[in-house]
């Protein structure tokens, strides 16, 4: 085996991968406090084609060299928009025709690997690195969603949660 060239890996401009087709997915932050994960969520965002990206909240913005850190660019490549709360963000996604699909250990949530999305427009609620997803907005989601864990933690940092869940739900697109 060799690695590929950057050549071969075909890599859009940020320019060319805005106007790109995107996986209908909205990312929603709820309060996530930490840049160097929201910096990781852009990038990780990029990497899955979504349609967008909503800061909520305290949720820190680009630009920021922190942010820049881990996004590597991707603050350019990827629409984002910053909502002065995480009910605003999922309101104006209904109003769009998205389900609201919080990602949180809940009673009757959906496992992740049993997820039907019927390629429906989908807006992910991710939650506060230590609180989780704000209770009003679980509330005004369609379903929660969680990932299966078998450690001891239960917990996975936010842009691993975000990885999964995007790798998961995009395959299901492809």
């Amino acid at each position: 085996m060799q690695k590929k060239t950057m050549e071969e890996l075909g890599r859009l401009s940020a320019e060319d991968m805005r106007q790109a087709t995107k996986h209908p997915i909205i990312v929603i932050l709820d309060e996530v406090r930490s840049m160097h994960n929201v910096g990781s969520v852009f990038r990780t965002c990029d990497g899955f084609a979504v349609e967008a990206l909503y800061l909520c909240g305290y949720t820190p913005l680009p630009p920021h060299r922190d942010i820049h850190k881990t996004a590597l660019g991707a603050t350019e490549s990827v629409t984002w928009q910053h909502f002065a709360t995480t009910m605003e963000a999922i309101n104006h996604c209904k109003a769009e025709g998205y389900k609201i699909l919080a990602v949180e250990q809940a009673h009757n949530s959906i496992s992740l690997q049993n997820l039907q999305t019927n390629n429906e427009k989908i807006a992910l609620v991710f939650g506060n690195e230590v609180a989780g997803v704000n209770e009003e907005a679980i509330k005004a989601a369609d379903a929660c969603i969680e990932i299966p864990q078998w450690g001891s933690k239960h917990s996975l940092n936010i842009s691993v949660a975000v990885g999964v869940v995007l790798w998961e739900i995009a395959r299901g697109m492809a």
